[in-house]
Order: structure tokens, then C-alpha cells, then sequence
């Protein structure tokens, strides 16, 4: 093993084995740069062997693995920052030396600095999706250059504002401070993303700033369009029509639902996909039971108004549902959706497909909880990154663009065919965390996501049907049968999520613990 001097802090040399880092060391060197991906010739030591016999001599490593006749800017400038931050002197190595010598040239054109704002990986959104997934990657390589891009400086745990609507949390324990919850090592650029710029592995910001990336995550979440429905977004918050879709409404559901003394109460559910589908018949259960247990029920009249053929898309759950809809007397119109709202007249136009026909509907009410149509951001929808749908186009296994190698997404944002809710974030951000630093060291995905989803449905006040369940709406129970059967309504259920979920929300979820989430490698059985 050879090394040549190049300055009187750098150093390159061909491919080295482990038995070589003893000699290493004793020269003077004190960290190692890898530019050589993984798997490139038969015989080649692997970067992580090369890593565990470096740090065995107290030395650091760091891996920039790349292919000749493709470095680029973004590898130059991983190379300067490294360069920079490394304890000095330091190695770089490939297979012959000369890709590790051009690679320092190009750092040292771009400045010890390198590109300032390049970053390793940067997530785009600090949301569920988000907060977990750097959190889950931190965890996995403390050292890594992680950035948030996210323009809010409040949080909220979404899946809490049914039980706000529902009088069980207060408002204030679904909120904390964004701040509160940026990982450690990770950077917060406080704006807002405009723009995908794949080809050059830029996100444009709001302001007009750049952001470069070796590898990027996208979990924005989705928009709820309280526009499509013509007269909604001003009839909001008065004259009895709300949404616990919205913080600031949730806790005017609950106010409602005490205050009724009876007449004509309308829920109502759009066309998937939206956040937790099953939200919207949850906000009716609550209230039905309340109603039950204050003997108001009866001078109530129930409607639930939803768009989709079925009352539920994963059959297993909907003979339990249904038991409910029964129970509380509710006139379920199923394939009936709100197309308009006159909140001063208190008149809702339904359009309703009846066979062949396609019919309106006026329905007076006293009160009406709304669910608006859900679509993704219109600068995702607008960028290279989206599907047909609008949302960000992935691989369903591995959460990977189907073009862009270096690009991954996971939560409301994906064009996954899963149910868009908390759990399914907290089992895609350790398989995102996982693919994307692959993706970092020039590998293929490892992890592999099984479209898991959770949805707890309080179907009355201390018993809820747990529907767990998977791509083609297979049946994934976390729990076995004899402690919870999810296909029935449960009183553990309730405790779930009622006292569970909600620490495991805050202090294992967006720290990184993957607790009951521990990805699947790819290749593994499901």
C-alpha cells in the first residue's frame, strides 16, 4: 500500500485492506475517505470492514462512493465538506487513487466550504413523516448533514383531534413547538418548499433560495381543500357546521355535539384517499354515543354521507360498523357526496350516484361535521417528482422514485396505495431512513415497507375497532387474537389509544425509537 502526499493535509492512495489501517495510523493519518462504491470488483474489502478496523485504531471514516465518469458537483462538494471537518491528515482511497486525487482537485475549486448549502440528505416537510424519518436516519449515523426544510412553528399530533372533537383531549395536548422536536444534528431551514429540481438535486424554496441534496426525502403531507366545496371554508366555525380537520375546529365539534338538543345531524365523508379514513365516521360514533348516554339519541337524525361505495374499504371491519350504524339508527347514503353548503340557510347539496344515475340532493341540518377533499400540495402536484395523481411517484416496496434514485418519500405525500395515516408513517420512516443512507453510499434499497396502516375506530366512548391492515387490505394485527381480535370492538383498544399511543407518539415516534416498527429487509418474507 502506497500513499501519496498531495498537500500536508491529504493524502490518496489506492484500495487498502483492513490489515493496512494499523500501518495507517501509525503514519499519522487520522481519518479515512472512502470514494469507491461497494461491490465494484471481486475481492474489493467492503467500506464498513475498512470502517470497523479505522475506528478499532481511532481513526474516522467517512464514505463518498463514486463511479468514474460521472462525479459531479454534489460529490465534489460532500468531498470539500468532509475535507473540512475531518481531523487532518486524512486518506482518501479508491481502487487506483486517481478518482480519490481528481475528487479533492474538484473540492479544492469549490472551496473548503464546498457548496454551502449541499446537504446529505434533506427532508422536505417536518411533519409525522418527517420528524421520524430524520430522527430514525440520525439515529442509524449521528454524523451524517441532515436539513428540515418546514415553515411551521407549531406541531400537531393530527390523529388526537377526533378525540378533541370528541371532548376526551384537550387542544393543547395535540400542539407542541416544532422546535421542541428537531432531532439532534439536524439543521431547521424555517421556509417553505416551492419546487423539485431533481436533475440537479436542488429544492426550491419559497424565497427563491437553493437547497442542494445528495439525497432527498419528501413527507410534506397532503392539502386539504376546504375550497372544493363551494360555501364551506366561510360557513367554518358557525351556525353548527365543523371539521375535525382543523385544530381550531375540533374542539367547536365538541361544543356542538354537548349543545345538541336535537334535530338533523349530517357527517359527512369525500372521495380517497384522506388522512385516516375511517376519521370521519369516527367524529359520528362519538357523538352518537354521547347522545345515547344523555338520552338524545332519539330526537336526533343521523345521516352519514359518504362518497365511497362501501362503509369501509377493508370488509373484515365493516360487519362491526355496521352493528354501530344500527345501533345509533343512522341513515347511511353510501356514493353521496357534498358538493355544495349554504351555511346561513343550513342546506347541504349531496350529489348521489343511484345505479346509472347520477341525482342531487338538498339535506337541511342543525349541524354538520365536514371532511373536504384531500389532494397533494400543488408544488408537489406541479413538479417531476409526481404520479398521475398528483402525488409523489414511488415504489411501493421501498418508497424510491421510479427515476430519481436519490429521491424518496413516505406519509399523506406518497402515491402509495396504504392507508394515508400516523401508523403508516411510523413504519415507513425506518425504511426510508435505512434506503435513503444507502442511497448515500451508493447502494440499492435494503428495507422494505408491506403498506402497513392503522386505523382505530372509536366506534362509542371506551371501545374501539383496531382495523390494522396492508396493501390489498390483507389483515396485519399487531396484537395476537386472544389479547385484542381487531375485527371487534375492544376496551384495550380504547386504552391504546387513549393512553398508549400518544407517548409512543411523542417520546419514541419522533425520537427515532421504532418501537413495534422494525423494518423488514428487502427480500424477507412479509
Amino acid at each position: 500500500m502506497t500513499m501519496k502526499t498531495l498537500t500536508a493535509t491529504l493524502r490518496v492512495s489506492p484500495q487498502i485492506a483492513p490489515s493496512d489501517i494499523a500501518a495507517i495510523a501509525a503514519s499519522g493519518v487520522r481519518s479515512i475517505v472512502c470514494n469507491r462504491p461497494d461491490g465494484e470488483e471481486a475481492g474489493q474489502p467492503a467500506a464498513s470492514s475498512i470502517a470497523a478496523a479505522a475506528a478499532a485504531h481511532g481513526l474516522r471514516f467517512v464514505h463518498i462512493p463514486v463511479v468514474p465518469g460521472t462525479i459531479g458537483e454534489r460529490d465534489a462538494a460532500a468531498m470539500a465538506r468532509a475535507l473540512a471537518e475531518l481531523p487532518a491528515p486524512v486518506l482518501a482511497y479508491c481502487r487506483s487513487g486517481a478518482r480519490s486525487e481528481r475528487l479533492a482537485a474538484m473540492a479544492a475549486a469549490l472551496g473548503k466550504d464546498g457548496d454551502a448549502s449541499a446537504w446529505d440528505i434533506v427532508v422536505v416537510g417536518g411533519g409525522s413523516a418527517g420528524i421520524a424519518a430524520a430522527a430514525s436516519i440520525l439515529r442509524r449515523r449521528p454524523g451524517v448533514r441532515l436539513a428540515i426544510v418546514e415553515p411551521s412553528e407549531d406541531h400537531y399530533y393530527q390523529p388526537g383531534w377526533t378525540m378533541v372533537g370528541g371532548g376526551i383531549f384537550t387542544p393543547g395536548a395535540t400542539r407542541r413547538a416544532e422546535a421542541g422536536l428537531i432531532p439532534a444534528g439536524a439543521e431547521w431551514i424555517r421556509a417553505a418548499a416551492a419546487a423539485f429540481d431533481p436533475v440537479n438535486d436542488r429544492v426550491i424554496l419559497a424565497d427563491g433560495r437553493a437547497v442542494s441534496y445528495r439525497v432527498l426525502v419528501v413527507c410534506p403531507g397532503l392539502k386539504i381543500d376546504w375550497e372544493a366545496i363551494p360555501g364551506l371554508s366561510g360557513a367554518l366555525g358557525t351556525g353548527g357546521v365543523t371539521s375535525n380537520y382543523r385544530y381550531d375546529l375540533a374542539p367547536y365539534t365538541d361544543r356542538l355535539v354537548r349543545r345538541f338538543r336535537g334535530g338533523r345531524a349530517l357527517f359527512t365523508q369525500p372521495p380517497m384517499p384522506i388522512k385516516c379514513a375511517g376519521a370521519p365516521q369516527k367524529a359520528m360514533y362519538l357523538a352518537c354515543h354521547r347522545w345515547e348516554r344523555e338520552g338524545r339519541l332519539g330526537k336526533a337524525e343521523v345521516q352519514f354521507h359518504a362518497a365511497t361505495p362501501a362503509l369501509f374499504g377493508v370488509a373484515a371491519y365493516v360487519p362491526a360498523l355496521e352493528a354501530y350504524i344500527a345501533r345509533y339508527g343512522i341513515d347511511l347514503q353510501l356514493q353521496s357526496r357534498l358538493v355544495s353548503i349554504d351555511g346561513a340557510a343550513k342546506v347541504a347539496i349531496f350529489e348521489q350516484s343511484r345505479g346509472d344515475e347520477m341525482r342531487r340532493v338538498e339535506e337541511r341540518f342543525d349541524m354538520i361535521h365536514v371532511v373536504p377533499p384531500q389532494v397533494a400540495p400543488d408544488f408537489v402536484a406541479a413538479s417531476p417528482l409526481a404520479a398521475p395523481s398528483g402525488f409523489v411517484a414511488v415504489d411501493e416496496t421501498t418508497l424510491r422514485h421510479p427515476v430519481h434514485d436519490n429521491v424518496f418519500a413516505l406519509g399523506d405525500v406518497a402515491a402509495t396505495t396504504n392507508a394515508k395515516t400516523a401508523a403508516a408513517a411510523r413504519k415507513q420512516a425506518p425504511v426510508v431512513a435505512l434506503n435513503a443512507l444507502a442511497a448515500l453510499d451508493g447502494a440499492p434499497p435494503v428495507a422494505a415497507y408491506d403498506g402497513y396502516g392503522s386505523c382505530p375506530l372509536t366506534v362509542e366512548a371506551g371501545r374501539i375497532v383496531l382495523a390494522e391492515f396492508g396493501y390489498g387490505g390483507k389483515l396485519l394485527p399487531t396484537f395476537p387474537k386472544w389479547l385484542i381480535e381487531g375485527t371487534r370492538p375492544s376496551r384495550l383498544s380504547w386504552l391504546l389509544k387513549e393512553k398508549i399511543l400518544p407517548p409512543v407518539y411523542w417520546h419514541g415516534m419522533l425520537r427515532g425509537r421504532e418501537w413495534l416498527a422494525t423494518p423488514r429487509m428487502a427480500g424477507e418474507g412479509g
